[in-house]
C-alpha cells in the first residue's frame, strides 16, 4: 500500500456481496463501518462475521467499526408518507400526537422538544434543508411558522441552531448496542452526539463491562455533531481514542460556512493530542449515483489529507450508492496523490518539544533518524500499538510497519495514519526477534539488501508500553 490515509467504508445493500467486498478491500478499505442507525442485531453479527472472513480471503485486516444511532431526535411519521410545507405555513411539532401527521402538524421521536426550545428559536430538519421559526411553546406542542419549505417525509432529523438540545448520548437502544458489538469485538465504537467527557467515559465504561468476557476493549471515537461539543473539543478528546469530524449533523447547529476551518482545527488538536480523527459526511457524494466524482470532491477529500487526517469516510456511497467499487478506487486515488504533494517539516515538529516517557522518546527518535537517513522504512514490534501511534502523528514520506503479536492491536493500527500493521508471532529473545522481523519485511518484498530501515522495541519483549530501543539496520 502506497498510502498513509485510510479509508473507512459503510458496509450496506450495495456493499454486502462477498465478492464486491473483497474487491473493495483490496482497493483500500483499510476499516469497514456498521451503521447501528440501520438494522437488526442480527444483521450487524452476520456482517461483521463477513467482514472477516472476506478480509481474511483477500489476506488483509481490516477494523471493524460499530457506529452506534444515538439518541433519535426526530418528527414521527405522515399519514401520506410525505407533505409539501409552504413558506410562511404554519405547523406543529406535537410530542402527544399519536395520529400520522398531515400539513397541519406531526409527532416526534423526540418527546422533550417541548421542554427545549423557546419562541424565536429557529429548527432545522432533514439536514438543514427544511427552517422552521418556534413562535409559541403550549404544554405539548411547538407551533412554528416555516420560514424554508420543501418536502418532509417520515422520521427527518431535527436539530437546533446553535445547540441545546437535551437528548443524551447514549440511549437504551445504544446500551444493546454496544453488547452486540462487542460479541463480535468490533474495534472501534463511535458515539453519536457526545457533548462532553462523561458521554464518552460512560461509553468507554459500558463498552469495556460487555467486552469483559471476551477479553476486549474496543477504541472509543466520539463524533463531533453537536455545537456544545465544540467548546468541550479537548475534554472529549481526552476522554477518547479519536474523533470523527462529523460534517452532516455539525454543519445542520453551526452553519456550513464555520466547518472548515472547524475541520482545519479539529484535526490538528487531535494530532496534537496523539488521537485519531476521521473526516466525514457526503466526501465523495455524487458517485452514490454517478461513476465518477466532482472536481469540488476531489478537493475536499485532498484538503482532509493535507490537513493531516487520519482516514476519510464513506457513507451512502458505498453503503447504498451505484459504485461502491469505484468510489474507494477514486478515493485512494485521490490520497495517494495528495500526499505526494506533502511538505515534510519533520524537524520543526520536535523543536521546543520535551519527552517524559522512554518509549515516546523512542518513538521520535527513530522517526527522526529514518527522515535524515533517508531510511526505507520504519519498523517497531509493539503490543499495544502505542509507539507507532506517536510515530504517526507526524508527517514522514517514510512507511511504519508496526509488527504486532496482537490480532487486536493489529486491526485497531489499521486507522493509523501510515501505519502499515503486520502479524509477527516473535521469539522473546530479542536479536532472534529482531532477525525474524527482518526476514517476514524481505520476505513481503518491504526491504531488499543494501536498504536501511529503522527498528524500535523493548527489552524485556512483550511488555505493553516498554519500547526503549532503537536500532539502525541494512540488510545484508
Amino acid at each position: 500500500m502506497s498510502r498513509a490515509t485510510k479509508i473507512v467504508a459503510t458496509l450496506g445493500p450495495a456493499s454486502s456481496d462477498p465478492a464486491l467486498l473483497e474487491a473493495m478491500i483490496r482497493a483500500g478499505v483499510n476499516v469497514v463501518r456498521l451503521n447501528f442507525s440501520h438494522g437488526k442485531a442480527q444483521d450487524h453479527i452476520d456482517r461483521a462475521r463477513l467482514v472477516r472472513e472476506v478480509a481474511a480471503r483477500a489476506g488483509r485486516e481490516v477494523a471493524i467499526m460499530a457506529d452506534l444511532q444515538g439518541p433519535k431526535i426526530r418528527v414521527g411519521k405522515f399519514a401520506e408518507g410525505k407533505v409539501m410545507l409552504e413558506n410562511g405555513a404554519k405547523f406543529v411539532l406535537d410530542a402527544s400526537r399519536t395520529e400520522p401527521g398531515d400539513l397541519q402538524g406531526v409527532g416526534l421521536d423526540y418527546k422533550e422538544l417541548p421542554r427545549d426550545v423557546k419562541s424565536g428559536d429557529l429548527l432545522l430538519l432533514n439536514d438543514g434543508l427544511i427552517v422552521l421559526t418556534v413562535d409559541a411553546v403550549k404544554g405539548e406542542q411547538v407551533h412554528t411558522t416555516v420560514k424554508i419549505g420543501g418536502e418532509l417525509s417520515n422520521n427527518k432529523g431535527i436539530n437546533k441552531q446553535g445547540g441545546g438540545l437535551t437528548a443524551p448520548a447514549l440511549t437504551g437502544k445504544d446500551m444493546e448496542d454496544i453488547k452486540t458489538a462487542m460479541s463480535f469485538q468490533a474495534d472501534y465504537v463511535a458515539v453519536s452526539f457526545p457533548k462532553n467527557a462523561t458521554d464518552m467515559e460512560m461509553a468507554r465504561q459500558l463498552c469495556n463491562v460487555a467486552g469483559a468476557e471476551f477479553g476486549h476493549k474496543p477504541g472509543m471515537i466520539a463524533k463531533i455533531e453537536r455545537a456544545e461539543a465544540i467548546p468541550r473539543l479537548e475534554e472529549i478528546l481526552k476522554a477518547s481514542d479519536g474523533i470523527m469530524v462529523a460534517r452532516g449533523d455539525l454543519a445542520v447547529e453551526v452553519g456550513n460556512a464555520v466547518v472548515p476551518a472547524l475541520q482545519k482545527r479539529m484535526i490538528k488538536l487531535a494530532r496534537l493530542n496523539d488521537k485519531v480523527v476521521i473526516t466525514a459526511t457526503q466526501m465523495m457524494e455524487s458517485m452514490i449515483s454517478n461513476p465518477v466524482p466532482t472536481r469540488a470532491e476531489v478537493s475536499d477529500v485532498a484538503n482532509a489529507v493535507l490537513d493531516g487526517t487520519d482516514a476519510v469516510m464513506l457513507s451512502a456511497e458505498t453503503a447504498a450508492g451505484k459504485y461502491p467499487l469505484e468510489t474507494v478506487e477514486e478515493m485512494a486515488k485521490i490520497c495517494a496523490a495528495a500526499e505526494n504533494a506533502e511538505h515534510v517539516e519533520l524537524d520543526a515538529d520536535f523543536s521546543g518539544q520535551t519527552f517524559s516517557r522512554i518509549d515516546q522518546s523512542i518513538a521520535m527518535g527513530a522517526l527522526f533518524t529514518a527522515h535524515h537517513l533517508g531510511a526505507k522504512a520504519i519498523v517497531a514490534l509493539t503490543e499495544s500499538g502505542s509507539t507507532v501511534l506517536w510515530m504517526s502523528r507526524h508527517r514522514v514520506q517514510i512507511p511504519i510497519y508496526a509488527l504486532t503479536t496482537k490480532v487486536s492491536s493489529q486491526r485497531k493500527m489499521a486507522l493509523y495514519r501510515n501505519v502499515r500493521p503486520l502479524l509477527l508471532d516473535t521469539s522473546a529473545d530479542r536479536d532472534t526477534a529482531l532477525a525474524e522481523a527482518e526476514r517476514h519485511l524481505k520476505k513481503r518484498g518491504i526491504v531488499e539488501t543494501g536498504d536501511v530501515y529503522a527498528i524500535t522495541c523493548g527489552e524485556p519483549m512483550g511488555a505493553p508500553g516498554g519500547t526503549n530501543m532503537l536500532k539502525i539496520c541494512q540488510v545484508s
